[in-house]
Formats: C-alpha cells, sequence, structure tokens
C-alpha cells in the first residue's frame, strides 16, 4: 500500500503514546503531521499524570473504534496494559489479570485485519539511585541498596565476588526489608511475564513488529536478567527479525511511525553515518551498554532504513556530533576534560554538511535554469535525475543537551533551517531515534511549516533549554522562590514564565537567522519539574 504524495485518500495512523509527556504525546503526532497521513491519539486528560495510571480499558474501547478504516497502529503496550510507563513500575495488578488485558489485542486483530500493529514494550528497569520520583515510595531510601543486590547476585554468577563486594552485598542482605524487597520482586515477575506473553503475540502475527527498548543499560542486576529472558525468548522463537531490542525509550513512539510510514510506502530510506570522531562509532554512550555504532544500526532498521556506505548512495546523510572519549553530560560542557575536544572534528562535520548543501543548492538552480555551472563542484550535477540527500544531524557530543559550540558553528555557517533533521536531548539513543524519524519522512514528503516548526522545536528545547534554561534557573532562581528542580510551583506557574522568557532570549541571541525566527506558542512544566520542559513553537519568515 502507497500513500505518499497520495491526494484522493488519507490514510489514518491510531497513535497509543507512552504517557503523557511530550517526547510520548507531541513528537511522534507532529512528526506525522509533517505527511499526508492523519494522526489520531487519545485526548490529553485520557493519558494520566505520572504516577496517575491512565484509565486503560477506556483506551482500549478508543483504540478499536479508531481502528476501523486505519492503516496501522503505533502502540505502547505498557500503557494499554498498566496506565503508562511510571505506572508500570508502581501497579498491584495481578499476572491473570495483565493477561487479560493483552488479549484485547487478539480481538483487535481479529475485529480489524488489515491493522499493521507495531508496539513496543520496556523491560522493568532499575535505576542505580535512590528515588521515589517515577518509582514505588520505598525507592527514596532503599533504591541503591536494591538496585546493588540485583547487581552483585548477577555478578556472583559470573565471576567471584572481591571481599568488598561479598560484604556490601551481606550488608545489603542484613538491612533490606524483605517486604520491600518481596514487592518489588513480585512487580518484576508480574512484567516479566507481559514480555513473555507479548513474544506470543509476535509468533502468532498478531502483533506485526515489536521493540523491547533498554530504559536500563546496565551489565548486570535485576534487568540485565530480564533482558536476557528475552533474549532467550526471541532466539527460541526465531523472532529475531521481527523483535528488536536496544537501548532507547522515549524515543520508540517517533521510531516506529518511520518504520509505518515507510512500510505503508513501501520505501526503504538509506541512511550514510558521518562520525564527528574517529573513536565516535566505538564509544558506549552515557547510560547505555554497547558502542554506539551497533545502537546506531538498531535505530536505523528499526525505523525503516538501511545503512549505507557512501553520500551516492544515500537518501539521508546523518552527521554524528559524537565526544573524542566518554561522554559527559551538557550541564558541564562549558569545562570539558581537556582531550574532550582534540580527539574530535566538529568543525570538519559542519564544513561537510555546508557543502552538502551548497552543492544542493547548486544543483537545484542549474535543474531550473536559474544559473549556470561555474564551479568544478558542478560537474556531475547536470543531471535531470538529481539525487539530493537530506542532511541531518544527531547531536551526541553530551547527554541531556545539544552542543552550544555545534549551535555557533552552524550559526556561523547559516546552515539552521537547512537541515532536514536534528536533535540532541536526553540520551544517545532519544537523539537518534528522533532525528532518524523526521530526516525519513522529509526525505519522502520534503519541505512544509509543520516540518520547520519540529526542526526549531528540537533547536529551543535542545540547545536552548536543555543546555542553557534549565541550568542557569535550577542553580539559584528557583531555590530563591522556595522551590527545587524536582518540586516546580505548578505546569504554568511562575517558573514556567521564567523559562518562557529564558527561552525567548535564547531564540533572539542564537536562532534568528537566514530570514527565520521563532516563536513560542506555548510553555508549560509537564511533571512539574525541571526535567522536561513542554513547549509549542512555530518557525517564521520575517518579512
Amino acid at each position: 500500500m502507497s500513500i505518499g504524495n497520495n491526494t484522493e485518500h488519507t490514510a489514518k495512523i491510531i497513535i497509543m503514546p507512552l504517557d503523557e509527556r511530550p517526547c510520548n504525546y507531541h513528537f511522534p503526532y507532529r512528526l506525522v503531521r509533517t505527511t499526508d497521513v492523519e494522526p489520531v491519539r487519545p485526548p490529553l486528560e485520557w493519558m494520566g499524570h505520572k504516577k496517575e495510571s491512565a484509565d486503560t480499558d477506556r483506551l482500549w474501547t478508543w483504540t478499536d473504534m479508531e481502528s476501523q478504516g486505519a492503516a496501522g497502529a503505533v502502540l505502547s503496550l505498557d500503557t494499554l496494559l498498566y496506565g503508562g510507563i511510571v505506572p508500570s513500575r508502581l501497579h498491584e495488578l495481578s499476572a491473570a489479570t495483565i493477561a487479560g488485558r493483552l488479549s484485547r489485542l487478539r480481538e483487535l486483530k481479529a475485529n480489524h485485519p488489515e491493522l499493521i500493529i507495531y508496539a513496543f514494550q520496556l523491560i522493568m528497569r532499575c535505576p542505580q539511585y535512590s528515588s521515589s520520583d517515577e518509582e514505588p515510595d520505598y525507592y527514596a531510601d532503599w533504591g541503591r541498596e536494591i538496585f546493588r543486590k540485583g547487581y552483585l547476585e548477577h555478578l556472583s554468577e559470573h565471576q567471584e565476588l572481591t571481599a568488598a563486594e561479598q560484604s556490601e552485598l551481606d550488608d545489603i542482605n542484613r538491612r533490606l526489608p524483605q517486604e520491600v524487597l518481596d514487592d518489588y520482586l513480585g512487580r518484576r515477575a508480574v512484567n516479566r511475564e507481559a514480555n513473555r506473553l507479548a513474544l506470543e503475540y509476535v509468533a502468532d502475527g498478531t502483533i506485526d513488529f515489536l521493540i523491547f527498548p533498554q530504559d536500563d543499560s546496565a551489565p548486570y542486576g535485576y534487568t540485565a536478567r530480564d533482558q536476557q529472558r528475552v533474549r532467550a525468548g526471541i532466539r527460541e522463537r526465531q523472532l529475531g527479525t521481527k523483535v528488536y531490542m536496544y537501548p532507547g525509550a522515549d524515543e520508540v513512539g517517533c521510531t516506529l511511525i518511520a518504520r509505518m510510514l515507510n512500510t505503508l510506502n513501501g520505501y526503504t530510506p538509506r541512511v550514510y553515518p558521518r562520525f564527528g570522531s574517529v573513536r565516535g562509532p566505538q564509544i558506549v554512550p552515557a547510560y547505555e551498554d554497547r558502542p554506539l555504532l551497533e545502537t546506531l544500526k538498531y535505530q536505523i532498521i528499526a525505523a525503516g532504513g538501511m545503512m549505507v556506505s557512501s553520500q551516492q548512495e544515500a537518501d539521508v546523510v546523518l552527521l554524528l556530533n559524537t565526544p573524542g572519549e566518554r561522554m559527559g553530560e551538557a550541564v558541564n560542557q562549558g569545562t570539558p576534560s581537556p582531550n574532550y575536544d582534540t580527539e574530535r572534528g566538529i568543525v570538519e562535520l559542519v564544513e561537510y554538511a555546508a557543502y552538502l548543501l551548497r552543492q544542493q543548492r547548486v544543483a537545484t538552480s542549474i535543474a531550473n535554469g536559474t544559473e549556470a555551472p561555474t564551479h568544478p563542484d558542478d560537474k556531475g550535477w547536470r543531471s535531470s535525475r538529481l539525487h539530493h540527500p537530506i542532511v541531518a544531524i544527531a547531536d551526541i557530543a553530551y547527554a541531556n543537551g545539544g552542543d552550544l559550540e555545534l549551535l555557533d558553528l552552524l550559526h556561523q555557517q547559516g546552515i539552521l533551517y537547512q537541515l532536514g533533521g536534528y536533535a540532541g536531548w536526553n540520551t544517545s539513543s532519544n537523539t537518534l531515534g528522533t532525528v532518524i524519524a523526521q530526516s525519513m519522512l522529509f526525505a519522502q514528503y520534503g519541505h512544509s511549516q509543520r516540518q520547520m516548526n519540529f526542526l526549531a522545536l528540537r533547536y529551543v528545547e535542545d540547545f536552548g533549554y536543555d543546555s542553557i534554561v534549565r541550568k542557569a534557573l535550577s542553580n539559584g532562581p528557583i531555590q530563591e522562590l522556595g522551590l527545587d528542580k524536582f518540586n516546580l510551583d505548578g505546569p504554568r506557574g511562575h517558573v514556567s514564565v521564567m523559562v518562557k522568557e529564558g527561552l525567548e532570549q535564547f531564540i533572539a541571541q542564537y536562532l534568528t537567522q537566514e530570514g527565520y525566527t521563532i516563536d513560542i506558542l506555548d510553555c508549560y512544566m509537564p511533571w512539574n519539574r525541571m526535567f522536561e520542559v513542554g513547549l509549542s513553537v512555530k518557525a517564521r519568515q520575517e518579512q
């Protein structure tokens, strides 16, 4: 079924988000809106709120109703089973209840046999720190101990613990309350059964494609054990081409949206990656468990694309702004280690982007008859079969924010608004999944106001908020209001006003270029904390 540029019929895609945060609720929806496909999603007020579970019965009923006439559905199983990502860590549901809810997926497929179902389901994470912000209340007191117990016990199965490690484990076993451990492990067992059942639904054809994103990538521990079980289940059922597992979480909705549209269009985008440092492909990103190149392969094929080895073959040239050594945090980028910059070539990466974009402009002018070829670079671009790869940037030099030196160089070259995609938020995988999906859709559907709005959103949020405004407000102004970064004055309180003002100053200083500026249409704090921001923006060409 081909839907690209089809004006006679608008295909409909169902989106069941992982939760109500913008990265899950808005990003996939806005990406589909850059195409000629109609996205539908549940009303925001149905999605629950952080630890408050969504009404799963209502969401199942809505999904069945919207499936009438839909081409495909991208479904978060955690939302349909538990009511969201955080409720999946807090629920008191039995394995039988979860199995009953999941069985509605077979009913959905039976009622709508032509519906393509792409789904994703997390393996319950086990944070290494003590905090109850997104975990059960007791995790504030015992989170570190729960993680270390699982880690050390798992490690002991592979090697002998040191005396210090054994002493630590013995101490945890003496202190950790049994009721806390029983509650935690009991919930893990229920969620593990849900993971197993999901594989059965792929095996019988109910789910057409499934991703298990690794929200927690520690090499040992409770989550690592569960991941091993899932891998074994994939191999036993011979589902390796229908079930993927790799680092990520909040970007998977975007990834599966791209895969859905690529499938419906019969299109396999070819992606040529070019790294900003020699060691880039082998660097293990922060919060992940494997070299960057191995995760990148999965991110590309999960979105329905294929990695190629040259620019000439590519539909998308993906430039990866990588660190020269171990990945640091964006909040600390003002004082990197001495060799952070000497072992990477960010200037060359931007020069290459500008070179490709310049060639495209020349080729387009020649093809339109508005310019004659005068430069040696113009040779080879006279063919009527002009092939222009999209140029996109995955900004993963730092975790949790964009690289401000990259922004400065893009600004110097004057190419901010010529890119086909950019992302630089949270983890490496969050960034990769977002920019790969964005650039693949741009390669098919081209320039539009909505595409420019999404690009502008990434600039404002990833550079402006994550790397500048969040740090500036968290280090002083928030405390002066009697607040802290985990407990603000409401989604639309004074803090959100301060955030908007800071971002407007950032836009005026850094993002007004090439005849463009950006208007902030909405700004709020979704979970009443500083970690994420909710934004709606519009890229505007000044007259």
